[in-house]
């Protein structure tokens, strides 16, 4: 991970999105009879870093529903599986964000042990209206985030 200087807006001085880091610690719980990390929770650990980059941002997921009456949902998931983390293990969890359209975005996203890659996924989000579960437009405050020059 690039530990560099960051500006307020989440870019390196090269003006290069740097990703943000959730930090996790494996638990009982997250783990299978192996004692390694189930693959399913990495999805969890995925989930949670996208929420605390908004949480980051000023733009809790509750807020986004309550005020702009949008939720946001997975609609496709690539996952490399490269390594596995054990019991007690502390990780991050990184993401940057893309637009992709002005329904939908983009999260590349890592998880990681020591700065080695163990997990890295692509997880592509539609914006849908709450109520009617259509397409929405993005919030406008998020897509400026997502909109500003890399």
């Amino acid at each position: 991970m690039n530990r560099g200087r960051e500006a307020a807006d989440g870019r390196n001085p090269a003006g290069h999105a740097v990703p943000f880091a959730f930090p996790l610690r494996v638990y009982y719980e997250d783990t299978d009879a192996a004692g390694v990390v189930y693959y399913a929770n990495y999805l969890k650990f995925l989930e949670r870093a996208r929420t605390e980059w908004l949480d980051r941002h000023a733009l809790p997921l509750a807020e986004l529903e309550r005020h702009h009456n949008v939720v946001f949902v997975v609609t496709r998931a690539e996952i490399d599986f490269l390594g596995a983390a054990r019991l007690g293990d502390r990780l991050e969890a990184t993401v940057v964000f893309e637009a992709t359209g002005r329904a939908q975005l983009s999260a590349h996203q890592t998880v990681r042990r020591d700065g080695d890659d163990l997990v890295r996924a692509r997880i592509r989000l539609a914006c849908l209206d709450r109520g009617g579960w259509k397409p929405a437009r993005v919030p406008a405050e998020l897509a400026r985030l997502l909109e500003a020059p890399r």
